[in-house]
């Protein structure tokens, strides 16, 4: 029997026959459908239906969807649904997850789906969790990046809903995935350094990574490798890479790659600032910053660039927080801007 789970703002909750109205309204909204699994419009007596199965259902069962509703707390305000599909005698588990409109952008779906992972770990026998989704839905996968799935694969052409055909991007967690992410690290490391990239741990420099979604804005180390080993060419002169992993209370948490200064491009460009997805939102990112600064001072630059990209993601809020400042030119489709070092 399923009861109710509560998180430090959301109720989840079973769903009850007075949550049609909502389900109704919600996969109604062309922008909650937008890349979702339903067509629309959606029928009232679908969403009824859908409602009254899950309701008869105490919980998880084989070969069947079961939903619970997602409450806030304060006002016992429907804001959306999370769903489950359990096979393989309730060891493998797909999930999903839709909010109403009003409750994006409050991190509310991750609030609800940690919750419910914890749940299906330590009550199931689950040896492995799943999502599916549109690669087109960045906002749904970084929903399972932050409760600690991990990408697995793209096939293509692979969803039908109607006549219409897109690829699919997998999500997988096994139980030993959910408990290096439950015990990850959270607070700041005491002791953060630059370190040499050496034969003894370049291997480890190359398995640092991302979440997935974040490639289209930070390249993974090996492809950064493959640009020191064949630099670019800038104003007519090659750049000169210099690599360092960023090392926190003794353990590999990131990886940065500047463009060191020449004559010819008196000013360090900081070209790469990566910080694996298990040491993310820890502040490591800031205090990297920070050394960078003194490497560049250390050099004698009066000045730090930076390029990014535009768009959902973009490092563009980190970079002018901490005083960088657009110089007005756009490279390689990228913005520039500039840290004054003195």
């Amino acid at each position: 029997m399923f009861e109710p789970l509560l998180t430090e703002r959301l109720l989840l909750r079973a769903v009850q026959p007075d949550d049609v109205e909502a389900l109704f309204q919600r996969r109604n909204d062309p922008e909650v459908a937008a890349l979702q699994a339903w067509e629309l419009p959606y029928a009232y007596e679908r969403a009824e239906r859908i409602i009254t199965d899950a309701a008869a259902m105490p919980g998880p069962a084989d070969g069947r969807w079961w939903m619970v509703t997602v409450t806030l707390r304060a006002t016992g305000e429907v804001l959306g649904d999370l769903v489950m599909h359990a096979t393989n005698e309730l060891r493998t588990v797909e999930v999903g997850y839709a909010l109403a409109r009003r409750a994006w952008g409050h991190g509310y779906a991750v609030e609800a789906l940690e919750a419910l992972v914890a749940w299906l770990m330590e009550s199931l026998p689950v040896t492995r969790l799943e999502g599916r989704l549109h690669p087109d839905n960045r906002a749904s996968a970084q929903v399972l990046e932050r409760t600690g799935f991990r990408f697995e694969g793209h096939t293509r052409l692979s969803f039908w809903l109607g006549q219409d055909n897109s690829d699919d991007w997998i999500y997988g967690m096994t139980r030993d995935d959910w408990a290096a992410w439950r015990d990850r690290p959270r607070s700041t490391p005491q002791d953060l350094r630059l370190v040499p990239i050496t034969p003894e741990n370049r291997h480890d420099v190359a398995r640092l990574a991302t979440h997935h979604s974040q490639q289209a804005l930070v390249a993974p180390v090996l492809v950064s490798m493959a640009d020191a080993l064949v630099p670019d060419v800038v104003d007519g002169a090659p750049v000169e890479p210099w690599l360092r992993a960023l090392e926190g209370d003794g353990v590999l948490v990131g990886f940065v790659m500047l463009a060191s200064p020449t004559q010819a491009h008196p000013e360090p460009f900081l070209w790469r600032l990566l910080v694996d997805r298990l040491h993310q939102r820890r502040g490591i990112g800031s205090a990297a910053l920070g050394l960078i600064e003194e490497q560049c001072r250390a050099w004698g630059a009066a000045g730090l660039l930076v390029s990014w990209e535009e768009g959902r993601g973009s490092p563009r809020p980190f970079y002018l927080a901490h005083g960088f400042v657009p110089t007005g030119r756009v490279v390689a489709g990228e913005t520039e801007a500039r840290l004054a070092l003195r």
